[in-house]
């Protein structure tokens, strides 16, 4: 046996490192190495599988480690940093059981990537939003909140009310029947990677100048970019 074969699962097990150490930056509400260690994560969620294809030596040992590396990464880690934030005093009282509903992330996360592992329809494109696209939005709002000044702003989205919405929201965005195009460049091919390839190049420009807000802003785009590619696409099929 190569040592090829064993490269793949062990960038997956960073990823589930990264994950280990953004909980312990989460218990000490160091949201910013939290948000950077999930990065990294996700950094090496991308490349265990391009491994994993460029080596051919894919395997469901390997398939089974990614999602419960993303289990701790993407879905472990947000939950936990939503009941920190919603542990606030000002939201609720001490004895309130309502912080507790953060971990709805986790448990939407956990449902997804089970889902993920036997549904065959999510080779080449997601169904759902994607646990690590979804990590990076709540690991980014509480960034938003200390690079902004504006109490306006950081009020209408640090309101106990909407935070625990945005909760809801994830997890049925998570497991709802939307398709949504794959970021995973698995061709050097420009004509087989357009669409990913402009995102991925307009999301660095967004966040680039929005800096935290635009990690929020980019999974916006991305969801509703791929809901109109859906449209356009059935449209066409419609006319054609």
């Amino acid at each position: 046996m190569t040592i090829q074969k064993y490269i793949p699962n062990f960038i997956t097990l960073l990823n589930l490192f990264c994950g280990c150490v953004a909980t312990v930056y989460v218990s000490n509400s160091n949201f910013l190495m939290a948000f950077s260690m999930v990065c990294l994560g996700i950094f090496f969620d991308f490349f265990d599988g391009f491994f994993a294809r460029l080596f051919k030596v894919s395997s469901e040992l390997g398939l089974q480690l990614d999602s419960l590396a993303d289990m701790v990464t993407s879905g472990v880690v947000p939950g936990f940093m939503m009941y920190k934030l919603l542990c606030n005093p000002n939201f609720f009282g001490a004895d309130s059981l309502l912080p507790y509903s953060g971990f709805i992330i986790t448990l939407g996360a956990c449902y997804r990537l089970a889902n993920f592992n036997i549904d065959t329809r999510q080779t080449d494109s997601f169904i759902g939003l994607p646990t690590p696209a979804n990590a990076l939005f709540f690991l980014a709002l509480p960034l938003i909140s200390e690079a902004f000044s504006d109490d306006n702003f950081t009020g209408i989205i640090f309101n106990k009310y909407v935070l625990i919405g945005l909760v809801f929201l994830s997890a049925y965005i998570m497991n709802a029947e939307i398709p949504l195009f794959s970021l995973k460049v698995k061709f050097l091919d420009m004509k087989d990677n357009k669409i990913p390839i402009i995102f991925l190049g307009l999301s660095a420009i967004i966040i680039g100048f929005f800096q935290f807000l635009g990690v929020a802003l980019v999974i916006i785009f991305y969801v509703l970019l791929s809901i109109v590619l859906n449209l356009t696409h059935k449209k066409i099929d419609s006319n054609g």
